[in-house]
């Protein structure tokens, strides 16, 4: 078994472009990139909190949920999913069905309003990210593209919290 680097450990002091040297940066970068993402939403057709987002968010990715698998995309409790509907349903952005074989399950799913404050969130984000790549240079930004995308091909939901214990393999 291998202990992995923790913040305190004198092996976390990596030169050059080790991962622990390069992560300070990268967590800097994706707090500017979340404050850009929430402020581009805020810009939206209707003010939306990230929770409300986030909900109408997994119905766009997965239509017909019900109050249960929404609450555990969410990881919220059912009383807070319920409530969190409720306010959806009341601002016109999702409406609830009775399932056609299931008389006691209801379905979720975003109306076309939904969609239409969706879009125009994501229009806002991409314009403003787009507005931020703008200053960076063409090889910049495929340097980006290139670490973005072996990043996202890594088990990031599995990464290792400073003092846990891995096995070699």
């Amino acid at each position: 078994m291998t202990h992995l680097v923790g913040p305190g450990d004198d092996q976390a002091k990596e030169s050059g472009d080790g991962p622990q040297a390069v992560a300070p940066e990268i967590a800097d970068a994706v707090e500017r990139l979340t404050n850009l993402w929430s402020l581009a939403a805020q810009g939206a057709v209707l003010r939306l909190s990230l929770h409300q987002l986030r909900a109408l968010r997994a119905l766009e990715v997965a239509p017909g949920l019900n109050l249960t698998g929404l609450a555990e995309r969410l990881d919220i409790g059912l009383p807070t999913a319920s409530r969190l509907c409720d306010r959806l349903e009341a601002a016109g952005l999702l409406e609830r069905k009775l399932h056609p074989h299931k008389r006691r399950e209801v379905r979720l799913s975003l109306t076309a309003h939904g969609r239409h404050v969706l879009d125009d969130v994501a229009e806002r984000r991409a314009w403003a990210l787009g507005a931020a790549l703008a200053g960076m240079e063409p090889d910049e930004r495929e340097a980006l593209g290139r670490g973005l995308r072996a990043f996202l091909a890594t088990r990031t939901d599995r990464a290792p919290l400073p003092g846990d214990v891995a096995s070699d393999g």
